[in-house]
C-alpha cells in the first residue's frame, strides 16, 4: 500500500479543492509512491509527533494542521517548523496535512465529530456551500432536552475535556439549539444566530469580539485545540476501517501549546 493510495483514500473523503485559500492541506514531505509500514494520527505535526512515528514504526503521520503554513524560504532548522520539516526528511517520515478541507465537509468532518460529543441531534450545516448541503462550514443541532445554561456550560466542560470555558454574559435562557465550529470559527457568529441556537461553541475569541453576541446567544470559547483534538480518532477511524494491512495509531501526546494556571 503506497502514500498515494492512502492520500487518494482521505481526498476522496475531504477533497483538497474544498481548503480555504490561505491553507495548505496535502501531502507536505514525503514521496507518495513509498510503501507504507504505519501511519500516526495527530491534530499537530510536531518534531516530538514525527519521533513518536518512528518509534512506534510509522512512516506516515496524517495531521489535522498543516507544519507548513506560510512559505518557507530556508530550511536550516531555525524554527520549530523547519525543524520539523528536517527531522521528518532524515528519518523517512511523509506528513499529511487534512485541514479546512476537512472542516468543510458534512459527514465524518470536524464539525460533525464535535456535535457528536456533544449528543447533538437532527445536524445540519451552519453555513451550506452547496444545493445538497454536503459542503459548508460549522454545524448546529438541538440537545435531547432544554438546559439551564449553567448546566450546559458543565455538560460542554465534561464532554470537550475542557479546562476552562469563556463565555458571553448569560441570558437565562434555556439552551436547546447549539451551534458549533472547531477552531477559529468566529466568521460563522452570525450563522449560528440567523440558525436561532441559544449557544455558539467554538475558540479563538478576542476580547472585543465577544461584545458581538450581542444578547442575542452565549458565545462559548473552549480552546483551539479543545474545540478539535478529537480529530485525532476521527482520522484513526476512518483510515483504520479501510487498511487493514498496516497498523493505523493516534498520537498519545497532548500536542496543544497552551496552558491554564488554575
Amino acid at each position: 500500500m503506497t502514500i498515494r493510495q492512502v492520500t487518494d483514500y482521505l481526498e476522496g473523503i475531504a477533497p483538497v479543492h474544498l481548503q480555504e485559500s490561505y491553507d495548505n492541506a496535502g501531502l507536505i514531505v514525503g514521496d507518495p509512491a513509498e510503501e507504507v509500514t504505519g501511519i500516526l494520527t495527530s491534530l499537530d505535526c510536531t518534531e516530538d509527533i514525527i519521533a513518536e512515528a518512528a518509534a512506534r514504526g510509522c512512516n506516515v503521520v496524517v495531521a489535522h494542521h498543516p507544519i507548513v503554513f506560510r512559505g518557507l524560504k530556508r530550511l536550516n532548522g531555525a524554527n520549530y517548523v523547519e525543524r520539523t520539516v528536517i527531522k521528518a526528511i532524515r528519518l523517512g517520515i511523509a506528513i499529511y496535512a487534512i485541514h479546512t478541507n476537512l472542516d468543510n465537509v458534512r459527514f465524518s468532518g470536524v464539525n460533525e465529530r464535535l456535535a457528536e460529543r456533544l449528543g447533538l441531534t437532527d445536524l445540519r450545516l451552519l453555513k451550506a456551500k452547496n444545493e445538497e448541503e454536503t459542503v459548508g462550514s460549522g454545524m448546529v443541532g438541538e440537545l435531547p432536552e432544554p438546559l439551564p445554561e449553567t448546566d450546559f456550560l458543565a455538560l460542554l466542560q465534561e464532554r470537550m475535556l475542557a479546562t476552562v470555558v469563556r463565555h458571553t454574559p448569560l441570558l437565562g435562557t434555556p439552551v436547546r439549539t447549539v451551534a458549533v465550529a472547531g477552531g477559529a470559527g468566529g466568521f460563522l457568529l452570525e450563522d449560528a444566530k440567523r440558525a436561532g441556537a441559544q449557544a455558539f461553541v467554538t475558540a479563538d475569541y478576542k476580547y472585543h469580539e465577544f461584545f458581538d453576541a450581542d444578547g442575542e446567544l452565549v458565545i462559548c470559547d473552549i480552546g483551539h485545540y479543545e474545540s478539535e483534538q478529537f480529530t485525532t480518532q476521527l482520522l484513526a477511524d476512518l483510515l483504520s476501517k479501510e487498511f487493514t494491512t498496516f497498523a493505523v495509531l493516534s498520537t498519545e501526546r497532548n500536542t496543544n501549546p497552551v496552558r491554564y494556571y488554575v
